[in-house]
C-alpha cells in the first residue's frame, strides 16, 4: 500500500469501528471541557473524569473558580499530577476569561493558546469538540498510530498533525482524531501491539516481521 492508500484505508476502518466517537472527557460546557482538557496533561481521561465532578461542584463557572481559594482547586486536582501549575493556570485563566473575554471561552486559536495552562493541542482540542472548527489535535496516541502507520516521521507533534492534516480529508479531522484515540488505547496501545499485532497493522504492513520503533512526542 502507498501512504495515501494506507490513509484510505485508516479512514474507513476506524469509521465502521467508531461511526460516533464520543468525547472522552465529561463536560457540561465550553468553560467545563477547557478546564477538563487542561488537566488531561499527563494525566489519563478516567482519571480527569473522576477528579472533575469535586472540582465543578466548588465552581463550574469562570466566576467560581477565579473567586475560589487557590489551595482548594490545588487539593481537587492534585491527583491529575502537575497539582500546584494545574490549579494555578485553572484560577488565572478564570480570572483572565472575566477581564478579557466576558467570562466566556474565546473561539480562536490565538485566543486560547494566551491563557495559562493553555496550549497548542488542549486549544485545537476545544475548537474542535466545543466549536466544531476542523483541527487535528496530537496526542501520545495518535503520535504513536502515526509512526506505527507511516503516516508521519514522528520528529515532533507540530509535523505529526501537518503529516495528518496533508493525508486527510478536513472534514474528518474532528472526528478522526477522536477515533484515533480510541483505538490506540483499544487495539494498538503502547503495550498491546508494537506495529505487527492489531488489526490495522497487520492489514497496512502484511510483510512487516519486527516491531516498529516509535519516538515519544
Amino acid at each position: 500500500m502507498t501512504k495515501q492508500e494506507r490513509a484510505t484505508h485508516i479512514l474507513k476502518r476506524l469509521g465502521e469501528l467508531y461511526p460516533r466517537p464520543p468525547i472522552p472527557l465529561n463536560h457540561s460546557d465550553t468553560f467545563t471541557l477547557l478546564v477538563a482538557v487542561l488537566l488531561s496533561a499527563q494525566c489519563t481521561d478516567v482519571r480527569v473524569n473522576l477528579v472533575t465532578p469535586r472540582l465543578f461542584e466548588l465552581g463550574r463557572t469562570p466566576a467560581m473558580l477565579a473567586a475560589a481559594p487557590l489551595e482548594k482547586i490545588e487539593a481537587i486536582v492534585r491527583p491529575c499530577g502537575l497539582g500546584p501549575q494545574k490549579a494555578k493556570a485553572i484560577k488565572e485563566l478564570s480570572r483572565l476569561l472575566l477581564l478579557n473575554h466576558e467570562g466566556l471561552v474565546p473561539a480562536s486559536l490565538e485566543a486560547l493558546e494566551e491563557l495559562p495552562g493553555v496550549g497548542h493541542k488542549t486549544a485545537q482540542v476545544v475548537m474542535a469538540q466545543a466549536f466544531g472548527v476542523p483541527s487535528f489535535p496530537v496526542d501520545t496516541h495518535i503520535h504513536r498510530l502515526a509512526q506505527r502507520w507511516s503516516l508521519s516521521t514522528g520528529k515532533s507533534v507540530l509535523q505529526t498533525e501537518r503529516d495528518l492534516k496533508r493525508l486527510f480529508p478536513e472534514e474528518s479531522w474532528n472526528r478522526l482524531h477522536l477515533q484515533f484515540i480510541y483505538y490506540g488505547r483499544e487495539h494498538c496501545s503502547a503495550g498491546g501491539c508494537d506495529g505487527t499485532i492489531c488489526e490495522i497493522c497487520r492489514t497496512c504492513f502484511p510483510e512487516r516481521r519486527k516491531p516498529k520503533c516509535t519516538k515519544k512526542a
